[in-house]
């Protein structure tokens, strides 16, 4: 519709033009002594437009030729910049379809072309550090790091990263601090200084960043919860050269934490081997109050002090909810035998046998009937013992296997 009336009104226009110069009888005369020129008006007006028309086109034609160079140079820079873009999406792509050597070449192409420098640079690091070429690595990261000097944060992150996974981590934890100083609730950047800590084996600072995580909700439930488990471990078996080191520890720690069957096992073992008996009956029955456990409640056969019949009570307080626990018969028959309550010993650990034949339980007992001058039976549940201990031996070696 528009180009129908553009068109309407040209032919108008010319239409106009034909019957103005039809009509028109007038004459110019110019006097140029001793020349004189007669023209007609219609001449005139027909020279002069002709004449605006060309010196138009001649001025254009001017103007075009002197932005020649600057047009071809803004051709050539675009064209620069499309190779450019063209080789980054390349190089990307190489990258998640795991041709780190192609991705590298692209990536390393679409930089000498000065596309997105620092972009490229950072993904020609992880290409070659996906090929184990951490030569090359550090030649990218360095060329981030001029590309982009003000904004450190991406090529810190990204050279973290890489170092950790190289396990590198006393190259990686200076340039964590520098994260920690410009991002330090980064969740990326806590993320890195848990991976740090953990291959560090820093096992309180693990537990101070793991609890920030934890309270941001960036960290599952699970893992955050196995890591906890495993620092504690660690933090226990560092304090085991002191009872009173390790009784420092176990108080610091959080409630909900002591009450962990693993934890309050590796503390009862370290307080045993340091002697701490009673540190370590304390810690076994506060836990099994909280929860329960067979493999704590034998445990706490072997943590009899002087005080053996107080522990006989407390044990057979748990005896009544547990009355079919082969680990808690056992246990009981142990304490009894300490306190040489024989008949009472040997009826709790037949009870153990009944429920679930052991080795444990043949040699206690054995043991118990040695003591009771009953030789020939002692005898007989010596071999049975050796018999479970030579059926689990096999079984021990199949799974190593």
């Amino acid at each position: 519709m528009k180009a129908l009336t553009w068109f309407l009104a040209v032919v108008a226009a010319a239409i106009a033009l034909v019957l103005a110069i039809k009509t028109n009888v007038g004459y110019v005369v110019v006097v140029y002594p001793p020349y004189r020129f007669d023209f007609s008006l219609n001449f005139l007006i027909i020279a002069l437009l002709v004449g605006f028309f060309v010196l138009y086109a001649v001025v254009r034609l001017a103007v075009h030729t002197w932005r020649l160079p600057a047009y071809v140079r803004r051709f050539r820079r675009e064209r620069r910049r499309e190779k450019g873009r063209r080789a980054t999406l390349e190089a990307e792509l190489a990258f998640a379809e795991g041709r780190w050597a192609k991705a590298e070449r692209l990536a390393q192409q679409a930089m000498d072309l000065g596309e997105a420098v620092l972009l490229n640079a950072l993904l020609a690091a992880r290409a070659a550090h996906a090929q184990r070429n951490f030569k090359a690595r550090d030649a990218y990261l360095a060329r981030a790091e001029k590309a982009s000097p003000a904004q450190p944060t991406a090529r810190l992150m990204t050279q973290v990263e890489l170092l950790l996974d190289a396990r590198d981590v006393q190259a990686a934890l200076p340039l964590l601090n520098q994260l920690q100083g410009l991002a330090p609730k980064h969740i990326g950047v806590l993320r890195l200084n848990l991976k740090a800590q953990q291959l560090a084996r820093n096992w309180d600072q693990l537990l101070a960043v793991l609890a920030q995580l934890e309270k941001r909700e960036a960290i599952e439930p699970v893992q955050a919860e196995q890591l906890r488990l495993n620092a504690h471990l660690e933090n226990l078996k560092r304090k085991a050269h002191s009872t009173e080191a390790l009784a420092q520890y176990w108080e610091r720690m959080a409630p909900e934490d002591r009450s962990r069957t693993q934890l309050a096992a590796s503390a009862a073992r370290l307080f045993l081997a340091l002697g701490g008996t009673r540190q370590a009956r304390e810690i076994i029955e506060q836990s099994l109050e909280k929860q329960w456990d067979s493999g704590l409640a034998a445990l706490y056969g072997e943590c009899a002090d002087r005080d053996v019949l107080r522990q006989i009570e407390q044990a057979e307080k748990w005896l009544p909810a547990h009355p079919q626990d082969p680990a808690l018969l056992l246990t009981l028959g142990r304490l009894c035998a300490r306190q040489e309550l024989w008949g009472k010993a040997r009826s709790y650990i037949e009870a153990s046998l009944a429920v679930e034949p052991t080795r444990e339980a043949h040699l206690a007992l054995a043991e118990l009937l040695e003591r009771m001058n009953q030789p020939d039976e002692a005898c007989r549940h010596y071999r049975a013992s050796l018999a479970l201990e030579s059926a689990q031996a096999p079984r021990l070696t199949s799974h190593r296997d």
